[in-house]
């Protein structure tokens, strides 16, 4: 029987993820408060933020700026697009 959150990102009950998708504490805010349907969404804009922005999640910067942005796109105002984007018609 899978598990239900009240998603913060999407207002409303949802069904949970399977495990904590993060490490530390940001990872147990996460999976305790964030539906599947938006972590798929965070994935999707996380790399098109790796993408336009050619970053390496191997440089600690790069790291850093990943996590500033999924708080911002989970919990706060929403992350913003890179500079330029143009969506695929």
């Amino acid at each position: 029987m899978s598990r239900t959150v009240f998603c913060l990102y999407e207002k409303r009950e949802v069904e949970g993820l399977d495990f904590v998708p993060y490490p530390g504490e940001l990872g147990k805010r996460i999976f305790a408060s964030i539906g599947k349907p938006a972590w798929v969404s965070w994935l999707a804009h996380q790399t098109m933020l790796i993408n336009e922005n050619r970053l390496s999640p191997r440089d600690p910067k790069h790291r850093a700026f990943l996590e500033a942005e999924l708080e911002k796109f989970l919990f706060g105002e929403g992350a913003d697009k890179p500079a330029g984007f143009v969506p695929e018609a």
